[in-house]
């Protein structure tokens, strides 16, 4: 009895290994028939906010951006072209999913780091993720010593930190489209009518004309109330820009126009006074060039 009740066991267990066994064989199936949506949005950005996409593993962007001044500024400016701003950035892909940039902008003087997370992945087949989703958190540090800016006492004081949920669709080889909801807390905020917490939702998207051209567009609402409290100085507005992007190989152009001087979340998204209808656009540009640092792989975002 005893020996047929230990064979009976055996069997079982051999059962239990055997349908493990079975089980990890089709998720391997299922893993290897799944379709993933590739290139969601061309770059790390989509005008001036982060798209979803991130820098693959062992690869480094390196950024530069502009913004020149104001197109209303008149010709003696030569129409805002005499003067700019520019942020550098490096940014590098610790894994297909994580990467981690820093970046210093002369506007503000400010220095800013960051990490993006890629949470889920839009896919179709076995595993079917109709959106994809990535996680945002930056630092931006305003080190400026100008005396027209309102005085910080203790680095602590100047910090401004950013979350965002980058929530994005492609719907077909030419039209992708993201919501990008947000929250901004700045331990001291510059003016007394802004509240330290910035709640804001940006909605942008990108039309592919080419296989290697887009026409891109990006709007930040922040409400001047939240929950029946100020968030933001009247005078301050939300930002519109337009864009087209170029892909070069290495290589990714961004031409836009915005009523935003600033480059990062600081700046664009809760310090904005330009008005579209007053003619307080500015011309600006991104450039992205990738090195890679794994031979096994090409120099590209993990969404190409």
């Amino acid at each position: 009895m005893k020996i047929s009740l230990a064979i009976a066991m055996a069997m079982i267990s051999s059962c239990a290994f055997a349908q493990d066994d079975l089980l990890k064989e089709l998720d391997k199936v299922q893993d290897s028939v799944a379709t993933y949506s590739a290139a969601t949005f061309k770059g790390t950005r989509i005008i001036n906010g982060h798209s979803v996409e991130t820098v693959g593993k062992s690869n480094m962007d390196f950024i530069i951006s502009h913004r020149f001044g104001a197109v209303n500024s008149g010709a003696n400016n030569f129409f805002g072209l005499d003067e700019s701003q520019i942020r550098l950035a490096l940014e590098y892909g610790l894994t297909d999913r994580l990467m981690v940039g820093i970046g210093r902008s002369s506007y503000q003087k400010t220095i800013d780091v960051f990490a993006k997370y890629r949470l889920l992945r839009q896919s179709s087949g076995y595993r079917n993720m109709p959106v994809s989703v990535t996680l945002f958190a930056s630092d931006a540090n305003n080190s400026s010593t100008s005396s027209t800016d309102l005085p910080f006492y203790t680095i602590a004081q100047r910090q401004t930190y950013t979350f965002q949920v980058l929530i994005a669709r492609k719907f077909s080889e030419k039209l992708s489209l993201q919501l990008t909801p947000t929250v901004m807390h700045r331990n001291l905020a510059e003016n007394q009518t802004d509240a330290n917490n910035l709640y804001a939702l940006a909605m942008g998207g990108r039309y592919k004309l080419t296989k290697r051209t887009s026409f891109n567009v990006e709007y930040w609402y922040t409400p001047k109330t939240f929950a029946g409290t100020p968030q933001r100085d009247p005078r301050f507005t939300n930002t519109l820009s337009l864009g087209f992007d170029i892909e070069t190989g290495g290589h990714v152009f961004q031409l836009h126009l915005t009523n935003s001087r600033g480059m990062i979340e600081k700046q664009f998204i809760g310090q904005t006074t330009g008005k579209w209808s007053s003619g307080d656009i500015f011309y600006g540009f991104n450039v992205s060039r990738t090195f890679s640092f794994d031979k096994s792989k090409k120099g590209k975002t993990s969404g190409y």
